[in-house]
């Protein structure tokens, strides 16, 4: 693959990716360092601007209404412009002190899904939320799957009557049947599943691994395509679980895909740079970076939050 870099995007552990159509512009985050990030047109030029937030921003997404919904440590937040007042929506109900929120995105019908992360990864006492606040209403925060440590990899079927959510500690991606009127999920099965890591695994060691599962995206032909952290791959799989394409990544530690561009043909990648080492670095410079490459295949819109 021919992956090009973004200038000035090297992040620690970037995150939650999306293409801002009105704007034609790439959000995404970076968790570690508690910033928003987006691209912005300059004479022609790309720029990026930093957003500092008060805490660790897990997934976000743009508001029908302007501005965005954002997933901190400690709750669900609303800004009605970039760099703006955040209005607490929902206080989170875990500890903060050893979770908080990672992985999320909008459904087509305007809801707000969030997964939490144990940063003790001693427990699978992770879990999955909706927040709905269309209309006005005072938001309503719902739990909908549970049993995992690492929340990752949400992704909603073009027909919206699959949701896909993995937990990157199991090496596993679940799947549900959604009903996306009524919002429930039934029939829990597992989409597909990755080998361990290896005893003594690192890059170097020659040992195969093809990674664990991190953040997802869903194209506009229904596959899946989800981000293999330490796997230096996006692997791409049809509705029924078949592999279908794999690609290699110039950085080990991808976290997440996203579609974007004028014709939504362009797969744009967050890594991390975090806790790699300074061989692996060396080796591959790019790590942290926005990667982009362009694919044949499209992908679907962003779903925007409606409140």
């Amino acid at each position: 693959m021919n992956w090009t870099p973004l200038d000035d995007s090297v992040c620690q552990l970037g995150e939650s990716p999306f293409w801002h159509p009105d704007e034609q512009a790439l959000y995404w985050l970076d968790i570690v360092a508690r910033t928003v990030l987006r691209t912005r047109g300059d004479g022609g030029a790309m720029r990026i601007e930093r957003w500092p937030l008060p805490s660790e921003p897990g997934c976000m997404a743009p508001a029908r209404s302007g501005g965005l919904v954002l997933a901190l440590r400690d709750g669900i937040y609303r800004a009605r412009e970039w760099g703006g007042a955040l209005q607490l929506l929902v206080r989170a109900e875990h500890d903060t002190r050893t979770m908080r929120f990672n992985d999320g995105k909008c459904d087509v019908l305007g809801r707000f899904w969030a997964g939490t992360i144990n940063e003790a990864k001693d427990r699978a006492n992770a879990a999955l939320f909706c927040l709905d606040a269309r209309g006005g209403r005072s938001p309503v925060f719902t739990p909908m799957a549970n049993e995992a440590t690492t929340a990752n990899g949400l992704a909603f079927s073009i027909d919206a009557r699959t949701l896909y959510w993995a937990d990157t500690a199991s090496h596993a991606v679940r799947a549900w049947a959604w009903d996306a009127g009524a919002n429930t999920l039934s029939g829990e099965r597992v989409f597909t599943r990755f080998d361990a890591k290896p005893a003594g695994w690192t890059p170097e060691s020659g040992l195969p691994y093809d990674g664990r599962p991190d953040g997802a995206t869903v194209s506009a032909d229904g596959h899946y395509w989800v981000a293999m952290f330490e796997g230096a791959q996006v692997l791409r799989f049809a509705p029924s679980g078949e592999p279908v394409e794999a690609l290699s990544l110039p950085a080990q530690c991808p976290t997440m895909p996203c579609f974007g561009g004028a014709d939504l043909r362009t797969l744009f990648v967050t890594t991390a740079a975090k806790g790699r080492s300074d061989a692996e670095r060396a080796r591959l410079p790019h790590s942290g970076s926005v990667l982009s490459t362009r694919v044949a295949t499209a992908g679907l819109p962003v779903n925007f939050f409606e409140d």
